[in-house]
């Protein structure tokens, strides 16, 4: 016996696990073999057991949740990763009386349908909406709408699937791209937004929401909205700052969500915030990072110090923290140069390029197929601007469109 408080972390990355047992927990983790990639060996160095199951399989991790829990005697059960599975295991989790939430809470956080629902009822960010159970039926709702409408899959993350339609070519290729990753389930037929993006980063304790931050984000030229860069703390006057945490906590509020991350983006219209999407995770794209750059707090150690009983205590930014995708011609990659360059600056805090010569480098159509990023810091967001056009002017690749893949 350790004398740890032992925790079952379901897809938990290294970094999560690392974080939880400095925090002082016992960790026992249930990855997918096939899924687990480079956390592998860090993930069962740190873990005082790793049980291995397909994450597909919903009954067989159902019971791997429950008989985990049972066998070692843990006091929580916490899902940090993809959506697709927080169900499930929220729901086990909840009969044992281990889960830090209701399953029901994570239900309107993740899915975009009952999050619209929940939020009309309430009269929250209202958005007219048509919910489809399948994508078929698009094109006969669009006759309710003004052009351009967005129209988004209730079950995918990472941008994939959202799209925006003007005429009957969007439909087309959106179908397509729908097909192309097997997705036939549910789909939403939105108004179209106007308006700047952020994403709001908060950590609640006990039905306690901190908003730890409001993320400004770019995008992609539409019609995709896949984000190229972030800037953290969004440049926002104290009126629309109150705007977007009153109407993120509130959404929190009425779903029910009582413990952990939840990463919520708005858009702010002429007419106010509204709420784009949430999820009851971390946000992606390295944004955790920028907000330790910008303010010294790590949201993801703090999750843990939070399980532990410690009070959250969010910090002003000093400075800003930024993320900027790099954007290559799509094609082969031919040569690549100025990495070293870029990783030597002493503002820069992370690089990653996934490519090396030879390697097909994709068209960005969402976050999975995007080309690598940097991370650093700036004084304000004008230099973080400037600094993020010449981070992206240093890296030289070259590409031959020959053998270019979608």
């Amino acid at each position: 016996m350790t004398g740890r408080s032992r925790i079952l972390m379901v897809m938990p990355y290294a970094h999560l696990v690392r974080k939880a047992v400095q925090a002082g927990f016992e960790v026992y983790a249930i990855w997918d073999p096939n899924l687990v990639g480079d956390n592998r060996s860090e993930v069962v160095a740190r873990s005082a057991e790793v049980i291995w199951t397909d994450f597909k399989d919903e009954p067989g991790l159902r019971w791997c949740v429950t008989e985990t829990a049972i066998r070692y005697g843990v006091e929580h059960v916490l899902h940090l990763g993809w959506e697709d599975t927080q169900i499930p295991v929220a729901e086990q989790a909840e009969a044992l009386g281990l889960a830090p939430n209701p399953a029901a809470s994570l239900r309107v956080v993740n899915d975009k349908a009952a999050m619209r629902r929940v939020l009309a009822e309430r009269g929250l960010s209202t958005v007219r909406t048509v919910e489809l159970g399948t994508p078929d039926g698009v094109a006969d709702a669009l006759a309710g709408f003004d052009l351009p409408v967005v129209v988004k899959p209730t079950r995918l993350a990472g941008s994939r699937g959202v799209r925006l339609v003007r005429d009957g070519a969007d439909l087309a290729a959106w179908a397509d791209m729908l097909a192309a990753d097997g997705y036939h389930g549910p789909v939403l037929v939105e108004e179209f937004l106007r308006g700047n993006e952020f994403s709001v980063e908060t950590l609640s304790a006990g039905g306690t929401h901190h908003v730890v931050g409001i993320t400004a984000k770019q995008v992609t030229p539409l019609p995709l909205f896949v984000e190229t860069g972030h800037l953290h703390p969004a440049p926002l006057t104290a009126a629309d700052r109150r705007a977007i945490t009153d109407l993120v906590t509130a959404l929190l509020d009425v779903a029910g969500y009582r413990f952990g991350p939840a990463h919520t983006e708005v858009i702010l219209t002429p007419a106010g915030p509204k709420i784009v999407e949430s999820q009851a995770r971390l946000g992606g794209d390295r944004i955790p990072l920028l907000v330790e750059v910008a303010t010294g707090f790590d949201i993801e150690a703090g999750v843990f110090q939070a399980l532990a009983g410690k009070p959250v205590e969010p910090a002003i930014a000093s400075r800003v923290g930024c993320v900027a995708f790099f954007q290559l011609q799509p094609g082969r990659l031919e040569s690549v140069d100025g990495l070293d360059e870029i990783e030597a600056l002493p503002y820069v805090r992370e690089l990653k390029f996934p490519f090396r010569q030879g390697d097909l480098v994709p068209e960005t159509v969402s976050s999975g197929t995007r080309h690598g990023h940097v991370v650093f810091a700036a004084a304000t967001a004008a230099e973080a601007q400037l600094r993020a056009d010449q981070l992206r002017g240093r890296l030289r690749a070259v590409t031959s469109p020959d053998g270019a893949s979608r």
